[in-house]
């Protein structure tokens, strides 16, 4: 049984429990995929292998490697010590760094895996680790708790079965939704009762989207089964609100939950200065062979001229060919040292240090959430200041959700709220101000869509407060608790006008018109989804009567509407529009008995149907037309790249209020797209314009990237600036790869706040997230996170353009430094080739690269411009390489052949007289060459603070005591 294979497609079922029922005995259960977390690289008997290996992949310290065991197999002119203890010391530094990183991630699984929840088995509470359940189990969640995995909701405290959760870490929304168990499993509430329950769930096979289930479950036997849809399903990574408690049959664990399939796999990310230094490599490797080639062809030309030296022992057992290829080796361990050893790990531990400072930021510091800024990583530090593509979300990102209650129409009469007050607009534009607003029955009918077509829970054990008004400033008088902001706040406004919510019980809701209690039975309820966009409720009035009521977005109901003024209408939403509100639509529709029949059987079939679930419930909608509006409140303005899964009436909306869209940007739409073929004469017609504002909704990108790729980033290239919306995760995702890959090879970020950009944050060169008050797996997965959006501006002009100069410069001065010392002859000692690098020069450059400023502070963030001087990698252009190393190169052949004139001349380090020997030759050129490279370091300097002039004092002052020390042992 454990061998068994896991099923890869169709339908599954979960028997609850694992109990399988009697007629099921012989069926042997599937395995599935374990609920284990894993985002660690490494585990304790992999580290050391796999760490070996990602290190030696670097090219410095593979060479290095090479030259090691050359070392061991020929007469080296240096000993095999001076290339493996600088290699092993640079190995097992990067080790330590990124074992403690890994050990953070370990630990970051761990809270997640051993976190503690409740198993009912047998009908008994068992304690678990969230790592053990496996599908079938039924678990106990707790208010507050994030679900462990994705359950059915069998039962819940709740009377009515049902239960609170906010999908922040899925979807970025921050407000509750509502879930329901069915009738037939409420009952189950107790451990000792769900010991008695048999029952099995069929249901889909694990899907990416998020608003996708459907199932059907059985209970018992012999029996119709009952259908299952996303409101029965609690996603992993929800939390549990407002809700005591709830049991639910666990369906989908470890990799087949909606969260895991919605995160592609972490890569590891290289930054341009990295990759751009392996090619500076590349080419000092191409050198040092050549060098090696052409002083192996001088030897034997000298030779042939002059003859071989006498002291020089002759082999005549080895055969030319090799004894050059050994001359030539012998000469590559002699030029190695211009591979700088040792500037991985100054890189690696300038990063971690300058990482640190990131958090330590006090102006990045945010005050509501107690929060610091963190990196998570320290490799991309100057990935920051190279940004030239910038994703951002939008909901809990560039926007807070602030749902007020604004206008609305009536019929052929509107309405304003104006400093807290109800006022009707007359015929000459103007507001009432003075007359109190009559409620009519027309009104009347129209704020029962609001206060009954909602999913709003009443708190009842909150006391009442006094209300004050309709501006929002006071409480509204029942503390409400919402599956989305519009609908909290419509139902606040409804009571804030006399029409007061009461909650609902046994199907039965209440709520006081003007005093007045009235009773609505709820017959059949459909929620809010991205593919209906609209809320649905067909309830039985107090008379006996059967209304259908309905609210939505008007995209999704102008053309079901049977009565009304069409045109009318439109010209209201756009007007509200313009003013940046964002628009809904209500109606209703009285039913017949045999209608609410027709309708009644339609929607229990629908509901049964596992496969055209979504198209049958939709499919019969015939209403009229209302609408109120809302304003979404701003937080930040900026012009970047939206990628959302908002509607696209509200991300235009959004964009056009916060700066997005500019007003005299020309709007180009690639939306609605209804198949393949009609992508592309739209964006044939499209790329006739230039400097536009491209808007592009989720389905036309799936075309669009389908077949027409290419032309896609071409078309985008040509933008201002572009609005994606309704997008999925994984399609955030890809339009960062399209951007990402294109053959300039941008440097692309992508910011979010929620688990529904976490793929976007994860593919984009660098990952920024957002700290919100609920959900973390934005932050978890980013390289860097910060409270606000408006700490962006900080982290890329000041931060992202520091990191990039100082390690930028240090980059070309590890260079420089090595070829200002480089030498034909073996002149140095084995000690002074180890520490040249290790020691002697490496402490200024690494303090510089943690306290460098070049350009002050307030320049840096009001002058962008600054910013985009440095983009694609200015300040190490070939260029820059070649002056850096031209410089090093002329200190080289001064410092040489200045010594050698010295030495010529007979010039004296001693004051008997005794000439410059050949262990003094090659010390004074070390000290002249470790003083200048230090000096040329002192004049890049532009910011001067007390760790550079104590870096300088250690540098100086140990050359002189290590040299004294050593000397001294072996000198006496």
């Amino acid at each position: 049984h454990l061998l068994n294979r896991r099923r890869n497609e169709g339908n599954r079922t979960v028997y609850v429990d694992n109990k399988l029922p009697a007629s099921d005995e012989d069926i042997i259960l599937p395995v599935y995929p374990n609920n284990t977390v894993i985002s660690s690289k490494y585990t304790v008997l992999t580290f050391l292998p796999k760490n070996l290996f990602e290190q030696l992949q670097r090219i410095a310290n593979f060479y290095f490697l090479c030259v090691a065991c050359i070392q061991f197999v020929i007469d080296t002119p240096v000993t095999p010590l001076t290339s493996i203890l600088p290699l092993t010391f640079v190995i097992c530094v990067t080790a330590i760094k990124q074992g403690y990183e890994d050990w953070l991630r370990h630990k970051a699984d761990n809270e997640v895996n051993l976190r503690q929840t409740f198993i009912i088995r047998n009908g008994e509470e068992e304690a678990a680790r969230a790592m053990d359940i496996k599908v079938g189990d039924i678990v106990k969640v707790q208010r507050n708790e994030e679900f462990p995995c994705d359950l059915i909701l069998l039962s819940s405290d709740d009377p009515m079965g049902q239960c609170f959760i906010t999908t922040a870490n899925l979807d970025g929304e921050t407000s509750l939704k509502t879930c329901y168990s069915l009738n037939e499993t409420r009952e189950f509430d107790t451990p000792e009762k769900l010991g008695h329950l048999v029952a099995s769930i069929t249901c889909m096979a694990p899907v990416a989207n998020l608003y996708r289930f459907h199932g059907v479950v059985a209970v018992g036997t012999g029996v119709e089964p009952h259908s299952l849809g996303p409101e029965n399903l609690l996603l992993r990574g929800a939390r549990l609100k407002n809700t005591n408690h709830i049991y639910g049959c666990a369906v989908y664990t470890g990799k087949d939950t909606k969260m895991s399939l919605n995160s592609k796999s972490k890569k590891i990310k290289f930054s341009r200065v990295e990759r751009k230094m392996n090619h500076f490599l590349v080419v000092f490797l191409v050198v040092l062979l050549l060098e090696s080639v052409v002083s192996t062809g001088l030897m034997y030309w000298f030779e042939d001229v002059n003859g071989v030296p006498w002291y020089v022992p002759k082999d005549k057992t080895k055969a030319e060919a090799v004894k050059a290829i050994e001359t030539a080796l012998a000469f590559m361990v002699l030029y190695n040292y211009i591979i700088p050893i040792s500037l991985y790990v100054t890189v690696e531990v300038q990063k971690f240090l300058g990482s640190l400072f990131f958090g330590m930021d006090i102006e990045m510091y945010d005050e509501t959430i107690g929060e610091r800024a963190q990196a998570n990583t320290s490799d991309l530090n100057e990935e920051l200041g190279q940004v030239e593509y910038l994703f951002t979300d939008k909901t809990g990102t560039l926007t807070e959700n602030n749902m007020v209650f604004r206008k609305c129409c009536i019929g052929k009469r509107q309405f304003e709220i104006v400093d807290g007050k109800f006022c009707e607009k007359m015929d000459t534009d103007s507001l009432d101000l003075k007359s109190s607003v009559k409620f009519t029955e027309e009104m009347d009918e129209f704020f029962k869509v609001l206060v009954v077509c909602h999913t709003v829970r009443l708190d009842v054990a909150r006391k009442p407060q006094v209300g004050h008004g309709l501006s929002g400033s006071r409480k509204a008088e029942y503390e409400y608790h919402a599956s989305s902001p519009d609908e909290k706040a419509l139902v606040i406004a409804c009571s804030r006008l006399g029409i007061i919510y009461l909650g609902t019980s046994d199907s039965i809701l209440r709520a006081s018109f003007h005093k007045k209690i009235r009773h609505f039975r709820i017959l059949h309820s459909l929620p809010f989804d991205p593919t209906r966009k609209r809320m649905s409720v067909i309830v039985q009035e107090e008379n006996g009567e059967y209304v259908l009521l309905c609210k939505g977005a008007e995209i999704a109901i102008l053309d079901r509407i049977v009565t009304g003024d069409i045109l009318k209408t439109q010209n209201l939403i756009n007007e509200y529009a313009a003013l940046g509100l964002r628009t809904l639509t209500i109606a209703q529709r009285k039913l017949s008995p045999d209608k609410y029949g027709q309708y009644d059987k339609m929607l229990t079939e629908a509901r049964r149907s596992l496969g055209s679930r979504d198209e049958q419930v939709g499919a019969f909608m015939l209403l009229f037309i209302h609408f109120c509006i809302f304003k979404f409140c701003i937080n930040y303005v900026t012009s970047v790249w939206v990628l959302t899964g908002d509607k696209e009436e509200t991300a235009v909306n959004i964009s056009h209020a916060a700066g997005h869209f500019t007003s005299d940007m020309h709007e180009l739409r690639l939306t609605r797209v209804a198949n393949e073929e009609d992508c592309e004469p739209q964006m044939q017609e499209l790329m006739s314009h230039v400097d536009f504002a491209l808007i592009i909704d989720g389905q036309s990108l799936a075309y669009a990237m389908k077949s027409y790729k290419e032309m896609l980033r071409q078309l985008c290239s040509r933008c201002a600036t572009v609005l994606c919306c309704r997008m999925s995760p994984i399609q955030k995702a890809e339009v960062v790869a399209m951007i990402k890959n294109s053959p300039e090879r941008p440097v692309t970020a992508a910011i979010g706040d929620g688990a529904n950009d976490v793929s976007m944050i994860q593919e984009a060169d660098v990952g920024l997230g957002i700290m919100g008050k609920e959900g973390r797996q934005a932050v978890r997965n980013s390289d860097y996170a910060f409270g606000k959006f408006k700490f962006l501006r900080r982290a890329l002009l000041f931060h992202g353009h520091l990191y990039y100069n100082r390690i930028a410069v240090l980059v070309q001065y590890f260079f420089y430094k090595n070829v200002a010392w480089i030498t034909a002859q073996s002149l140095f000692d084995p000690f002074y080739l180890m520490f040249y690098n290790l020691t002697f020069t490496s402490l200024p450059i690494l303090i510089y690269g943690l306290f460098e400023q070049h350009i002050p502070k307030d320049e840096l963030l009001n002058k962008p411009e600054l910013y985009r001087k440095i983009s694609r990698n200015a300040t190490l252009s070939w260029t820059q390489f070649l002056r850096w190393n031209s410089l090093g190169l002329w200190h080289c052949v001064v410092i040489f052949f200045g010594t050698l004139l010295l030495q010529i001349n007979g010039a004296s380090m001693f004051e008997s007289g005794v000439g410059i020997g050949n262990f003094d030759f090659g010390s004074l050129i070390l000290y002249s060459c470790v003083i200048t490279v230090n000096l040329k370091l002192l004049l890049e300097t532009y910011y001067w603070c007390v760790p550079t002039l104590i870096a300088y004092v250690i540098t100086f002052v140990g050359i002189i005591v290590l040299s004294a020390f050593y000397t001294n042992i072996y000198f006496p």
